[in-house]
Protein backbone atom coordinates (compact mmCIF):
# COMPACT_ATOMS: atom_id res chain seq x y z
CA UNK A 1 0.00 0.00 0.00
CA UNK A 2 1.23 3.67 -0.61
CA UNK A 3 1.95 6.01 1.81
CA UNK A 4 -0.01 8.62 2.61
CA UNK A 5 0.61 12.38 3.61
CA UNK A 6 -1.41 14.90 5.58
CA UNK A 7 -1.71 17.69 3.49
CA UNK A 8 -4.14 21.01 4.60
CA UNK A 9 -7.28 21.23 2.80
CA UNK A 10 -7.43 23.76 0.36
CA UNK A 11 -9.15 26.25 2.81
CA UNK A 12 -7.64 25.86 5.71
CA UNK A 13 -4.30 27.23 4.70
CA UNK A 14 -5.50 29.85 2.76
CA UNK A 15 -7.30 33.24 2.55
CA UNK A 16 -10.64 32.33 3.02
CA UNK A 17 -11.95 30.04 5.88
CA UNK A 18 -13.26 26.52 4.77
CA UNK A 19 -12.88 23.17 6.18
CA UNK A 20 -11.49 22.95 9.94
CA UNK A 21 -10.05 19.86 10.05
CA UNK A 22 -6.71 18.76 8.21
CA UNK A 23 -7.78 16.11 5.57
CA UNK A 24 -5.91 13.49 3.80
CA UNK A 25 -4.16 13.98 0.31
CA UNK A 26 -2.10 11.00 -1.16
CA UNK A 27 0.69 12.30 -3.30
CA UNK A 28 0.65 9.38 -6.10
CA UNK A 29 1.98 8.64 -8.82
CA UNK A 30 0.77 7.13 -12.24
CA UNK A 31 2.11 4.51 -14.54
CA UNK A 32 0.50 6.24 -17.69
CA UNK A 33 -0.33 9.80 -18.77
CA UNK A 34 -3.76 9.45 -19.51
CA UNK A 35 -4.77 7.92 -16.07
CA UNK A 36 -4.22 11.62 -14.88
CA UNK A 37 -6.55 14.57 -14.84
CA UNK A 38 -4.44 16.32 -17.01
CA UNK A 39 -7.11 18.89 -18.22
CA UNK A 40 -6.34 20.42 -14.43
CA UNK A 41 -2.22 20.11 -14.43
CA UNK A 42 -0.31 22.18 -11.72
CA UNK A 43 0.19 25.52 -14.15
CA UNK A 44 3.68 25.82 -16.08
CA UNK A 45 6.69 24.46 -17.88
CA UNK A 46 9.27 23.24 -15.28
CA UNK A 47 12.51 21.66 -15.38
CA UNK A 48 13.73 18.92 -13.22
CA UNK A 49 15.16 19.61 -10.00
CA UNK A 50 18.16 22.03 -10.50
CA UNK A 51 19.25 23.45 -7.53
CA UNK A 52 17.59 23.90 -3.76
CA UNK A 53 18.95 26.88 -2.77
CA UNK A 54 16.98 26.30 0.71
CA UNK A 55 20.11 24.22 1.48
CA UNK A 56 22.48 26.99 0.96
CA UNK A 57 22.07 28.86 3.81
CA UNK A 58 21.81 32.84 3.74
CA UNK A 59 24.72 34.42 2.34
CA UNK A 60 26.38 37.65 2.35
CA UNK A 61 24.44 40.49 0.26
CA UNK A 62 20.97 38.45 0.97
CA UNK A 63 17.36 40.13 1.13
CA UNK A 64 16.40 39.36 4.46
CA UNK A 65 13.48 40.21 7.31
CA UNK A 66 12.99 40.11 11.05
CA UNK A 67 9.77 39.28 11.54
CA UNK A 68 9.24 40.51 15.29
CA UNK A 69 5.91 39.34 17.24
CA UNK A 70 5.02 39.16 20.49
CA UNK A 71 6.68 36.09 20.72
CA UNK A 72 10.00 36.27 19.46
CA UNK A 73 11.66 37.25 16.35
CA UNK A 74 11.82 35.15 13.32
CA UNK A 75 14.68 36.09 10.84
CA UNK A 76 13.91 34.65 6.90
CA UNK A 77 16.14 35.36 4.18
CA UNK A 78 14.11 35.16 0.38
CA UNK A 79 14.54 34.10 -3.21
CA UNK A 80 13.77 36.99 -5.26
CA UNK A 81 15.48 35.33 -8.39
CA UNK A 82 12.14 32.43 -7.83
CA UNK A 83 9.89 34.75 -6.03
CA UNK A 84 10.19 38.04 -7.67
CA UNK A 85 6.27 39.21 -7.09
CA UNK A 86 5.88 37.68 -3.76
CA UNK A 87 9.20 38.87 -2.71
CA UNK A 88 8.85 42.52 -3.76
CA UNK A 89 5.13 42.13 -2.22
CA UNK A 90 6.18 40.68 1.13
CA UNK A 91 9.25 43.30 1.49
CA UNK A 92 7.03 46.32 0.19
CA UNK A 93 4.38 45.60 2.94
CA UNK A 94 7.08 45.19 5.65
CA UNK A 95 8.50 48.38 4.55
CA UNK A 96 5.38 49.85 4.90
CA UNK A 97 4.29 48.92 8.03
CA UNK A 98 1.21 46.91 6.52
CA UNK A 99 1.66 43.91 8.86
CA UNK A 100 2.27 45.62 12.36
CA UNK A 101 -0.19 44.58 14.58
CA UNK A 102 -1.73 41.84 12.33
CA UNK A 103 -1.74 38.60 14.10
CA UNK A 104 -1.23 34.90 13.20
CA UNK A 105 -4.87 34.23 12.81
CA UNK A 106 -4.24 30.36 11.61
CA UNK A 107 -2.23 27.62 13.27
CA UNK A 108 -1.91 23.84 12.22
CA UNK A 109 -0.73 22.35 14.92
CA UNK A 110 2.78 20.34 13.60
CA UNK A 111 2.13 22.14 10.00
CA UNK A 112 2.38 25.65 9.60
CA UNK A 113 1.47 29.26 11.30
CA UNK A 114 -0.31 31.65 9.17
CA UNK A 115 -0.52 35.83 9.61
CA UNK A 116 -0.88 38.63 6.73
CA UNK A 117 -4.85 39.25 7.16
CA UNK A 118 -4.97 42.52 8.33
CA UNK A 119 -8.58 42.04 9.35
CA UNK A 120 -7.43 38.57 11.49
CA UNK A 121 -10.18 36.95 10.11
CA UNK A 122 -8.86 35.14 7.37
CA UNK A 123 -10.54 36.53 4.43
CA UNK A 124 -8.70 39.91 3.94
CA UNK A 125 -5.69 41.56 2.98
CA UNK A 126 -4.72 42.53 -0.90
CA UNK A 127 -1.15 43.22 -2.71
CA UNK A 128 0.91 46.21 -2.98
CA UNK A 129 -0.71 45.96 -6.61
CA UNK A 130 -4.58 45.89 -4.94
CA UNK A 131 -5.48 43.03 -7.24
CA UNK A 132 -4.32 39.52 -6.67
CA UNK A 133 -1.35 37.89 -8.76
CA UNK A 134 -0.21 34.40 -9.82
CA UNK A 135 2.01 31.53 -8.01
CA UNK A 136 5.58 31.33 -8.68
CA UNK A 137 6.32 27.76 -7.91
CA UNK A 138 9.21 26.00 -8.93
CA UNK A 139 10.56 22.03 -8.16
CA UNK A 140 13.61 24.34 -6.59
CA UNK A 141 12.04 25.63 -3.85
CA UNK A 142 10.08 23.40 -1.20
CA UNK A 143 7.69 23.13 1.36
CA UNK A 144 10.64 22.52 3.75
CA UNK A 145 10.30 22.87 7.79
CA UNK A 146 10.96 27.28 8.13
CA UNK A 147 9.58 27.46 4.56
CA UNK A 148 7.97 30.95 3.97
CA UNK A 149 5.08 30.62 1.86
CA UNK A 150 2.23 32.64 0.00
CA UNK A 151 -1.28 31.60 1.04
CA UNK A 152 -3.66 32.03 -1.39
CA UNK A 153 -7.53 29.73 -1.40
CA UNK A 154 -7.14 27.78 -4.89
CA UNK A 155 -3.78 27.01 -6.55
CA UNK A 156 -4.95 26.44 -9.99
CA UNK A 157 -6.29 29.92 -9.63
CA UNK A 158 -4.55 31.24 -7.52
CA UNK A 159 -5.40 34.69 -4.86
CA UNK A 160 -1.96 35.50 -3.68
CA UNK A 161 -2.38 38.98 -1.53
CA UNK A 162 -0.53 39.27 1.43
CA UNK A 163 -1.04 36.40 3.53
CA UNK A 164 1.65 34.01 4.19
CA UNK A 165 2.22 31.10 6.20
CA UNK A 166 5.38 29.62 7.85
CA UNK A 167 5.99 25.52 7.37
CA UNK A 168 6.41 24.59 11.01
CA UNK A 169 6.49 20.59 10.73
CA UNK A 170 9.35 18.96 12.28
CA UNK A 171 8.48 15.18 11.73
CA UNK A 172 11.71 13.86 9.35
CA UNK A 173 9.81 10.87 9.43
CA UNK A 174 8.41 12.26 6.08
CA UNK A 175 11.33 12.14 3.99
CA UNK A 176 11.42 7.91 5.29
CA UNK A 177 7.86 8.09 3.82
CA UNK A 178 8.69 9.50 0.67
CA UNK A 179 11.77 7.46 -0.34
CA UNK A 180 9.20 4.12 0.30
CA UNK A 181 6.46 5.63 -2.15
CA UNK A 182 8.68 7.10 -4.85
CA UNK A 183 10.81 3.81 -4.50
CA UNK A 184 10.97 1.56 -7.96
CA UNK A 185 8.60 4.64 -9.66
CA UNK A 186 10.91 7.10 -10.25
CA UNK A 187 9.81 6.71 -14.23
CA UNK A 188 6.25 7.29 -13.24
CA UNK A 189 4.64 10.61 -13.65
CA UNK A 190 4.03 12.15 -9.88
CA UNK A 191 0.83 13.53 -8.89
CA UNK A 192 -0.64 15.62 -6.25
CA UNK A 193 -4.50 15.03 -5.73
CA UNK A 194 -5.52 14.45 -9.11
CA UNK A 195 -3.49 17.22 -10.92
CA UNK A 196 0.07 16.62 -12.46
CA UNK A 197 3.08 18.51 -12.85
CA UNK A 198 4.01 19.30 -16.55
CA UNK A 199 7.82 19.57 -17.75
CA UNK A 200 8.44 21.79 -20.29
CA UNK A 201 8.56 18.93 -23.10
CA UNK A 202 4.51 19.14 -22.07
CA UNK A 203 5.40 15.72 -20.57
CA UNK A 204 4.36 15.47 -16.87
CA UNK A 205 7.84 15.56 -14.56
CA UNK A 206 8.69 12.03 -13.32
CA UNK A 207 8.49 11.07 -9.64
CA UNK A 208 12.75 10.82 -9.89
CA UNK A 209 12.59 14.55 -11.42
CA UNK A 210 10.53 15.86 -8.96
CA UNK A 211 11.69 13.92 -6.19
CA UNK A 212 15.39 13.64 -6.50
CA UNK A 213 17.41 12.24 -4.24
CA UNK A 214 19.08 15.16 -2.54
CA UNK A 215 15.16 16.42 -2.09
CA UNK A 216 14.04 13.22 0.10
CA UNK A 217 17.19 13.17 1.91
CA UNK A 218 16.53 17.08 3.03
CA UNK A 219 12.26 16.05 4.00
CA UNK A 220 14.57 13.78 6.01
CA UNK A 221 16.73 16.08 7.74
CA UNK A 222 15.09 18.94 7.82
CA UNK A 223 11.04 17.88 8.15
CA UNK A 224 8.02 19.71 6.19
CA UNK A 225 5.17 19.02 4.04
CA UNK A 226 6.17 18.02 0.56
CA UNK A 227 2.36 18.00 -0.25
CA UNK A 228 2.45 21.33 -0.43
CA UNK A 229 4.80 21.96 -3.23
CA UNK A 230 3.98 22.90 -6.44
CA UNK A 231 0.90 24.50 -5.10
CA UNK A 232 2.19 27.70 -2.50
CA UNK A 233 4.80 30.32 -3.98
CA UNK A 234 7.88 29.39 -1.07
CA UNK A 235 9.58 32.57 -1.25
CA UNK A 236 11.67 33.01 1.56
CA UNK A 237 13.31 30.66 4.32
CA UNK A 238 13.70 30.90 7.74
CA UNK A 239 17.72 31.29 9.03
CA UNK A 240 16.86 31.89 12.51
CA UNK A 241 14.64 31.62 14.97
CA UNK A 242 12.66 28.78 14.27
CA UNK A 243 11.83 28.03 18.05
CA UNK A 244 9.21 31.27 17.59
CA UNK A 245 7.61 29.26 14.55
CA UNK A 246 7.38 26.00 17.40
CA UNK A 247 6.13 27.97 20.18
CA UNK A 248 3.24 30.25 18.25
CA UNK A 249 2.75 26.04 16.86
CA UNK A 250 2.29 24.79 20.36
CA UNK A 251 -0.07 27.22 21.51
CA UNK A 252 -3.71 25.60 21.98
CA UNK A 253 -6.17 26.63 18.98
CA UNK A 254 -10.22 27.00 18.53
CA UNK A 255 -12.11 24.44 16.54
CA UNK A 256 -11.16 26.75 13.22
CA UNK A 257 -7.43 26.22 14.64
CA UNK A 258 -7.14 30.15 15.77
CA UNK A 259 -5.16 30.39 18.62
CA UNK A 260 -7.05 31.29 21.87
CA UNK A 261 -3.90 33.44 22.67
CA UNK A 262 -3.00 36.32 20.09
CA UNK A 263 0.26 36.41 18.87
CA UNK A 264 1.39 39.57 16.87
CA UNK A 265 3.46 40.77 13.97
CA UNK A 266 5.00 44.05 16.14
CA UNK A 267 7.42 45.32 13.17
CA UNK A 268 9.01 43.77 10.26
CA UNK A 269 12.84 45.12 9.43
CA UNK A 270 13.85 44.43 6.31
CA UNK A 271 17.52 44.73 5.09
CA UNK A 272 20.48 42.74 3.90
CA UNK A 273 22.58 39.89 5.08
CA UNK A 274 26.36 41.42 6.35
Amino acid sequence: MKRKFTALCMATLLLFAGCTKPQVNEVRSSAVQEEAKVEEPIPGNYEPVQELPQLEGVKKGDTIATIHTSKGDIKVWFFPEYAPKAVENFTTHAKEGYYNGVTFHRVIKDMMIQSGDPTGEGGGGESIWGESFENEVTPNLRNFRGALCMANSDYLNPTNNSQFYIVQASNKEVGNELANQVQGDNNKAVLYGDNVVIGKDGKPLTNGEFFSDEVVKAYGNLGGYPSLDMKYTVFGQVYEGIEVVDAIDSLETDENHRPLEDVTITGIEVGTYQ
